[in-house]
């Protein structure tokens, strides 16, 4: 939450994103480690694990501002062509120009929101010579662009005195327009001729907040009146989720601490759904992490659950999430193990059903995880495609005849989502496809604006 409009000092900041207590922090600061964040991704680093080594004090603000400017990346880099007569000194001068580019450019996006007073809260505005004024000081904060505050002066006044001069050489840029990298648009068209502006587009909206009510510790009609009585708008969704009109801190959620809930995307809670579960029953979660999609399978009846994963720090969350809502048991059995080499984690005894959320470029969730799209190439849709199909080949010898296989990826690319669905098919002859959602899109509608689910596919088989 960072609109400060009519504030006139922005040396502050945690007066909203964090508790009262928090200390001040200069907004040079949050500049400056936004700033290393859209380097490292640039470098190819995740923008989730650079977060985790910022100050606990300035994360909120960090996570904003570097969140929005990779929403905005692609063209910031191509103002910055127009700014700079040759290639930046270094790496960080030039992401600390991108991220300034970045907030100064947000007047010129959201000017009709800007007019009416209704710009989205996850947006950070700031007056424009505040941010010129704090990225200078930014500049000084280490040695290796110190020396440069008068390179990024010039540029950030450049900007601010011909800003629409600059906008007008990219106004017919379609990944300036976009903001997403040329091949993926051009999937993303070929994929969905009729709706691809409205997929890319909304994808590059923030997600909303949205809840999963724990019904083993509370009915979702009781956890909504507690929202009620503490004057919390929301909406319902689906079978389990409640979805909140405004952001807020998960700690000031009624019953969050107490695992009464758990934040999850509608369109991910629509696993625990399509799987018809039932007590007694021997579940396999393969690639379970982070737990979202285990939590609801045991919420929804008494099973032995076996969740895999190759990653043990992951799966450590796993069992911290399962922890926290009173999930976990001598039922739950969590192993770190390559989910595709059955031989070295699986005892023999087939599952009655398994959830295989495999491995995928995650480009379903690129509003909620933006540097995805800066992260990703081309090739690696093809490397997926070869890992989930072996995934799937191991798997479907774990399941018993009758058994149901649920194939789930987070991505809107028809290579792993229809085209492998019709690869289990035509692969395995005792592989009956049931009724399922399919592909679903982040689509903005005139009802929701801000799109309530992430793009997810979704496709149900039954061993014959």
């Amino acid at each position: 939450m960072l609109n400060y409009r009519g504030i006139p000092s922005l040396i502050f900041y945690f007066m909203l994103v964090s508790n009262q207590s928090s200390p001040s922090v200069p907004l040079c600061q949050v500049l400056f480690h936004a700033s290393n964040a859209v380097k490292q991704v640039l470098a190819g680093q995740s923008l989730t694990e650079f977060l985790e080594s910022v100050p606990k004090e300035q994360k909120s603000a960090v996570q904003s501002i570097s969140f929005y400017c990779m929403r905005h990346l692609l063209s910031s880099q191509k103002l910055s062509q127009q700014l700079l007569t040759k290639k930046a000194p270094n790496s960080l001068v030039y992401a600390l120009l991108l991220v300034s580019l970045c907030l100064l450019s947000v007047p010129k996006r959201h000017a009709k929101a800007l007019e009416l007073d209704q710009l989205d809260e996850s947006v950070p505005f700031y007056q424009a010579f505040t941010i010129v004024d704090e990225t200078v000081k930014a500049t000084q904060l280490h040695k290796k662009s110190a020396a440069f505050k008068g390179l990024i002066n010039a540029c950030l006044r450049r900007y601010v005195r011909e800003e629409d001069a600059l906008w007008s050489l990219l106004k017919d840029d379609e990944e300036c327009q976009f903001n997403y990298p040329k091949w993926w648009i051009q999937l993303i068209k070929k994929s969905y001729p009729t709706q691809w502006e409205n997929v890319l587009n909304a994808a590059n909206l923030p997600g909303p907040l949205t809840l999963r009510v724990n019904r083993k510790k509370i009915r979702r009609e009781e956890f909504c009146q507690t929202l009620t009585e503490s004057g919390i708008d929301y909406q319902l969704y689906g079978e389990d989720a409640v979805i909140l009109n405004k952001a807020m801190p998960v700690q000031a959620i009624p019953g969050f601490e107490q695992g009464l809930c758990a934040v999850q995307d509608a369109g991910a809670q629509l696993a625990g759904t399509l799987l018809p579960v039932k007590d007694g029953m021997q579940v396999l979660d393969a690639c379970a992490a982070p737990g979202g999609k285990t939590a609801h399978l045991l919420e929804r009846a008494d099973i032995y659950m076996t969740a895999v994963d190759i990653d043990q720090k992951r799966l450590s969350r796993v069992e911290q999430n399962l922890k926290h809502l009173g999930h976990y048991s001598d039922k739950v059995k969590l192993l770190s193990e390559d989910v595709s080499d059955v031989s070295a984690w699986w005892d023999g005894k087939l599952f009655d059903m398994i959830m295989a959320d495999v491995p995928c470029t995650a480009s379903g969730i690129v509003r909620r995880h933006p540097d995805i799209k800066w992260l990703r190439q081309e090739s690696d849709i093809q490397k997926t495609a070869d890992l989930q199909r072996k995934i799937v080949k191991n798997l479907w010898q774990t399941l018993k005849p009758g058994g149901y296989f649920l194939y789930i990826t987070c991505s809107v690319f028809p290579q792993e989502g229809e085209q492998q669905a019709q690869f289990i098919e035509q692969t395995f002859a005792d592989a009956c496809r049931l009724e399922a959602p399919g592909q679903l899109l982040p689509l903005a509608t005139v009802d929701n604006p801000r799109p309530l689910q992430d793009g997810f596919f979704y496709a149900l088989f039954q061993k014959k």
